[in-house]
């Protein structure tokens, strides 16, 4: 949980609507999340958190309503997308990690390429990633010779290099096994303590309620019930929520 969030909000969702075919996936989702907020979005497979969470960068195109991450409205057909994504980082299932270059040369790619960094600087700033996400000495290894969690935590490293204001991770411990779940927890842990405003889709209760400002239960494209962790997990009102949380806790 992170005290230095503020009352200003960065990212604001209204009604957003969103179809895959004749699926309508999103079915009008509101939400705000304030400056150095920390937010949850659970619920079951098919409920549209992924899809949500894909379409504030841009991913994937909204039908309806509206989204804006630091004023930025990321359905105008003008949209500059290298500029969201400046703003906006991502951290996905899959790590997508290149499997030719090292640890260090994947953190450094999008500084020099996307921002056109002096070499020396982005490898400098990529050293102080790679420690931030604890992985001192394995600089020069490639992604074949670091397990799961390491290298989902390259690639969280990798999001960091771009300096975003808002980091989404979209159920990023889902492909790890239980013994390194828990060492990329506690680099978003340590994110969100920084101040880093964060918006996760995760089945990680536990961490939900450790870590969350607010939590966002989403059914069939819908926010069914939202709160702070406390009233959330200890005080649902609605069936379908409480449904859900006695499945899973």
């Amino acid at each position: 949980m992170n005290m230095s969030a503020t009352q200003e909000p960065i990212v604001v969702a209204k009604s957003v609507t969103k179809k895959f075919g004749d699926l309508e996936v999103l079915k009008g989702v509101s939400l705000s999340v304030n400056k150095g907020e920390v937010i949850c979005i659970i619920g079951p497979s098919g409920s549209g958190k992924s899809t949500f969470i894909r379409c504030i960068n841009g991913l994937n195109p909204i039908d309806g309503g509206s989204i804006t991450v630091k004023g930025i409205e990321v359905n105008d057909k003008k949209l500059n997308k290298l500029e969201l994504r400046k703003n906006v980082g991502m951290v996905f299932q899959q790590y997508n990690l290149f499997p030719h270059k090292t640890a260090l040369e994947n953190v450094m790619m999008a500084p020099i390429m996307v921002l056109k960094k002096d070499k020396a600087l982005a490898k400098k700033e990529a050293m102080v990633l790679i420690k931030k996400v604890r992985l001192e000495g394995k600089e020069n290894s490639y992604p074949g010779e670091l397990s799961g969690g390491q290298q989902q935590r390259v690639a969280i490293a990798r999001s960091l290099a771009m300096n975003p204001e808002v980091m989404l991770f979209d159920e990023v411990t889902a492909a790890l096994d239980p013994e390194t779940v828990k060492e990329v927890l506690v680099t978003i842990k340590d994110l969100a303590q920084d101040g880093m405003t964060c918006i996760l889709v995760t089945h990680e209760m536990n961490f939900a309620r450790e870590v969350a400002d607010h939590i966002y239960f989403t059914d069939r494209g819908v926010i069914v019930e939202h709160g702070d962790p406390k009233t959330f997990f200890e005080n649902a009102k609605d069936p379908r929520t409480k449904e859900f949380l006695g499945q899973i806790l």
